[in-house]
């Protein structure tokens, strides 16, 4: 079993305000678990008692909209805590999170969390920073969604991919979404995404290469965005 006291990617998330001997504590607890891609971890609705702490991996959070489809919320890595808003809140989980790519998570159960919570004045801030941030994120998110063209939206999407997640040897984006997912992110059908991708390949913006996707003209997009 890892050790958290010895784990790096506590230091991403409001577990770097423990200390050692509550670290300790922690991994006596906690369950590691693998999730193979296109699984869940959870599902929208669900009671999950505790927060899962993504250690590696990358995973999709989702709502389901009025028509059946599935509206990405938000992409988190490695490092990052999911269900803590729920925890505090005593609800149900508000979205879904599914793998994107093979994972290593880790759940702490929640009387242990809120132990902590109760106990260590830093540690109760850094989660309620958290929670703020993400409903900073998702109010710039609406705006966005409200006042920018889709071809806007995806310009700024396929930025924040490679932004936050990098690329592969071949400069294509590490994060391979499907086009159905991108256009899920973006607030669009798959088919005026589908369209608006070739458009910029057309124009050089990116380079199509099978399904994954290179950014070639960053100032360009990045222009476009705003």
């Amino acid at each position: 079993m890892s050790k958290c006291e010895q784990c790096i990617v506590r230091e991403l998330s409001s577990l770097k305000a423990l200390n050692k001997d509550e670290l300790i504590k922690l991994a006596d607890c906690k369950s590691t678990y693998t999730i193979k891609k296109g699984e869940p971890i959870f599902e929208e609705g669900e009671t999950i008692n505790g927060v899962f702490c993504i250690k590696e991996g990358v995973c999709k959070l989702t709502k389901l909209s009025a028509n059946g489809k599935d509206q990405i919320v938000k992409l988190v890595k490695s490092g990052e805590l999911l269900g803590q808003r729920s925890m505090i809140s005593e609800e149900p989980t508000n979205l879904s999170a599914v793998a994107l790519e093979d994972m290593d998570v880790c759940f702490i159960p929640k009387s242990e969390v809120m132990s902590y919570f109760n106990s260590n004045n830093q540690f109760s801030m850094e989660v309620m920073k958290t929670i703020c941030g993400d409903l900073k994120d998702a109010d710039d998110h609406m705006v966005s969604m409200a006042q920018k063209t889709v071809k806007e939206r995806l310009a700024e999407t396929l930025l924040f991919l490679e932004n936050n997640f990098g690329t592969n040897n071949d400069g294509t984006l590490k994060i391979q979404l499907t086009r159905e997912e991108l256009a899920g992110m973006i607030g669009t059908a798959t088919e005026s995404c589908i369209r608006l991708l070739s458009e910029f390949n057309k124009n050089d913006l990116i380079e199509l290469v099978g399904k994954k996707i290179a950014l070639k003209d960053k100032t360009k997009l990045k222009k476009l965005s705003e």
